[in-house]
C-alpha cells in the first residue's frame, strides 16, 4: 500500500475543504491530513479517495464522507484517555479516524463480509481496535460504560441499550430520522436518570440493522 507526495497533497486539500466546511478540531483535521483513505479504495477508484463524497463498499454499505466523519468525531469531543464503542465498522476508515486520538476503540459491524475485510485491513496497518461482530443496535455492554459512543448508521430511534452504556458525562453522537434523513443528536449522561439531547444538521445514513435499529 503507497501513500505517495501525491496523495499527501490531495489530503491537504481536503483538510483546506473540511476547515473552509467548519470544522474546527484540529486533531481530527490533522487525522483526516494523515490517514490515506485510498487505502480503502479499488485501485479503478482512486480518484475518488480524496474527494468529500461517500462511496459504495460493498454489501450495501459505503465509506463515509468525509465531512461526516469529521463532523461526527467533532461532536464526540474525544480525549486520549477515552473508551470509545463505535457502532458500524463498515470499512474502518472512522475507526482509524477515532484511534489517531484514542487507543481505547471497540468497534462493532453487523455484516460479516464487512467485519472479515475490516479485521484484514486493521491486521495490514497494524491498528489494535477491539473487534466485534454482532447487532451494534444493542451496544457492547460486556465493555460497558463507555465516555464516548459513536453511531455511523441511520437509527430509527435513540437506542436505550446504549444510553445505558454511557458513563455520567458520557457522549452518544447518532443519526436519528427516517430512512431518507437523520437528524445528528448529540446526547450527554448528566446523571443515572437525566440526559441532555442536542440535535444539529441532517444527513444521509445507510439504515442502522438490528433489533434497535431497522428490521429490514
Amino acid at each position: 500500500m503507497e501513500d505517495s507526495y501525491k496523495h499527501k497533497g490531495m489530503r491537504k486539500g481536503l483538510v483546506k475543504l473540511l476547515r473552509e466546511k467548519g470544522i474546527r478540531d484540529e486533531r481530527v483535521l490533522k487525522a483526516i491530513g494523515e490517514i490515506p483513505r485510498h487505502f480503502f479504495f479499488d485501485k479503478a477508484f482512486l480518484e475518488h479517495a480524496y474527494q468529500d463524497k461517500a462511496f459504495p463498499i460493498g454489501e450495501g454499505q459505503t465509506i463515509s464522507q468525509p465531512y461526516t466523519v469529521a463532523y461526527q468525531t467533532e461532536l464526540l469531543d474525544l480525549k486520549p484517555t477515552d473508551k470509545v464503542l463505535e457502532i458500524g465498522t463498515g470499512s474502518g476508515y472512522q475507526c482509524w479516524v477515532l484511534l489517531t486520538i484514542t487507543s481505547h476503540v471497540f468497534t462493532i459491524e453487523y455484516n460479516k463480509v464487512l467485519f472479515n475485510r475490516a479485521n484484514q485491513m486493521f491486521k495490514a496497518l497494524n491498528l489494535k481496535p477491539q473487534t466485534f461482530l454482532g447487532d451494534g443496535s444493542l451496544g457492547l455492554p460486556a465493555f460497558a460504560p463507555y465516555d464516548k459512543i459513536l453511531v455511523t448508521a441511520g437509527a430509527p430511534v435513540v437506542p436505550k441499550s446504549l444510553l445505558e452504556q454511557l458513563k455520567i458525562g458520557g457522549i452518544l453522537v447518532i443519526p436519528v430520522g427516517d430512512e431518507n434523513l437523520q437528524k445528528m443528536v448529540r446526547i450527554v449522561r448528566e446523571t443515572e436518570t437525566e440526559f441532555t439531547r442536542e440535535e444539529f444538521n441532517n444527513f444521509k445514513f445507510v439504515p442502522l440493522l438490528g433489533k434497535s435499529g431497522w428490521n429490514l
